[in-house]
């Protein structure tokens, strides 16, 4: 894809071409970022199907406004942005007969939980990782995270997005960001630590004999 962007004549020559009538071009021009788009809205979201449809409108709502983008960000992290408000638009309204807004989940950090494990769940050997219990059981604690942690997780640490891009997709300070991801990570270490007997404690779930040191 790389090759054929350099083909096309990069990033900034395809906007151009695109915003000159050239729409045939857009796919091009959003694929390598089809993954990152779709992350962010199941990171926001937790259903596949309702991460698809928001990221099938992220990428009409991108081809409409293309004509807009200044620049002052990456393509990617200008994507990302919209994937992101859009994904959490459409959560607020699956939330709606609830009567409760979206931004009461994104109460103040200052008394949140803080996990008793201070080791990095990134720290975990990965042969560990490709057992499918453990597979799973990232899924899962990745699904129980905070949005706000679940978000800057999977931008930095799965999307691989440097911090700076992090807080442009994100709309905030780059400490924030590592505040968030240093939560994030040490929730996510915790929930896959191995317990006191020497078992991975996942949970409800033990799974005996499982020691990836």
């Amino acid at each position: 894809m790389a090759k054929d962007l350099k083909r096309l004549g990069g990033e900034g020559e395809l906007i151009s071409q695109i915003c000159q009538g050239r729409s045939d071009l857009f796919y091009a021009l959003i694929e390598p970022y089809e993954r990152s788009v779709f992350a962010i809205a199941y990171s926001v979201l937790n259903n596949a199907a309702d991460a698809e449809e928001v990221a099938q409108e992220a990428f009409l709502k991108a081809l409409k406004g293309l004509g807009s983008f200044r620049g002052d960000a990456k393509f990617g992290t200008w994507l990302i942005q919209i994937a992101l408000n859009e994904a959490r638009r459409r959560l607020r309204q699956n939330r709606s007969h609830l009567h409760q807004s979206l931004e009461e989940s994104y109460r103040s950090e200052d008394t949140d939980y803080m996990p008793r494990d201070v080791a990095d769940w990134r720290e975990i050997p990965s042969e560990a990782l490709e057992r499918k219990e453990l597979r799973e059981r990232i899924e899962e604690t990745l699904k129980s995270l905070r949005p706000i942690y679940r978000e800057a997780l999977v931008l930095r640490d799965i999307q691989h997005l440097s911090v700076a891009e992090t807080s442009q997709a994100l709309g905030i300070s780059e400490d924030l960001v590592r505040t968030r991801l240093r939560r994030a990570r040490l929730q996510m270490r915790e929930a896959l630590a191995p317990g006191y007997d020497g078992s991975w404690t996942c949970g409800f779930k033990v799974y005996k004999s499982v020691r990836p040191w």
